[in-house]
């Protein structure tokens, strides 16, 4: 971290949020799956859970999973194959202290209100371990697949992340693309802070102004250290234009 950052807490949320990310800290993580394998997109999965459970027992901060819920050719990767909320309640009981992260949901092939429900119960499952990255997506093949134009994929990021937040309230009223829960109805269970931490990736089609002012945090791409470094320090200044506590970039 910079040293404007010295001091400085971020902004609690939940027991996984507030254990991976804090200032001055480097905290690491695995990607699942926990595997090599080269030699094609799937992965074998082959003690899969012994082997998350080792990374806790080690020390890694976090295990993050993958939305990928095609199989596509071109992006040459089928992530863990398993759905990430599913795996996410199975990880949920067996495990006790390490983060759980989502890297990331892609929200416009989801109806925000079930990426709600299935993240908050794996939030409160797991103890308040949740970490829930958010994305626009970048595979074109997925999207005629589930009959998606993938053109408004950016408007329907911002309706569906504006849905989730608005979820952690009891029994909301809100107009949206996505429905109007306006019938004092309310949607259980609540997460255990009464917020998600939502990570938003990349740019999800969304200015960096906006990302700075909406997301909990930032999840960005590999780039050689001097970049990287100027990327930091511009998250950095949005965030504290805005008046804000300091956001964390993983």
């Amino acid at each position: 971290m910079l040293k404007d950052l010295e001091n400085i807490g971020f902004q609690p949320i939940n027991r996984g949020f507030n254990s991976v990310f804090q200032p001055n800290r480097l905290s690491l993580g695995l990607v699942v799956p926990v595997e090599n394998y080269s030699n094609g997109p799937v992965p074998t999965m082959i003690r899969h859970l012994e082997r998350i459970q080792l990374a806790e027992e080690l020390g890694f901060a976090a295990v993050w999973l993958r939305d990928v819920p095609f199989n596509v050719p071109s992006f040459g990767d089928a992530g863990q194959t398993y759905d990430p909320f599913v795996y996410l309640g199975l990880l949920a009981g067996q495990t006790e202290r390490i983060a759980l992260g989502v890297a990331s949901i892609i929200l416009p092939l989801r109806h925000p209100a079930h990426v709600a429900k299935a993240a908050a119960t794996a939030d409160v499952l797991s103890g308040g371990r949740l970490i829930l990255g958010v994305a626009s997506g970048d595979r074109p093949e997925e999207y005629p697949a589930l009959s998606l134009p993938f053109p408004d994929r950016g408007a329907a990021f911002r309706e569906s992340f504006d849905y989730i937040r608005q979820m952690g309230e009891d029994s909301p009223m809100f107009e949206n693309v996505f429905g109007s829960p306006n019938g004092g109805i309310d949607m259980l269970p609540k997460p255990t802070s009464g917020k998600l931490p939502l990570m938003i990736t990349g740019g999800s089609q969304r200015d960096p102004e906006w990302i700075a002012q909406n997301g909990d945090g930032w999840m960005t791409y590999p780039r050689n250290t001097v970049m990287q470094a100027q990327v930091i320090q511009d998250w950095q200044t949005r965030v504290k234009a805005l008046g804000s506590l300091a956001k964390p970039v993983m």
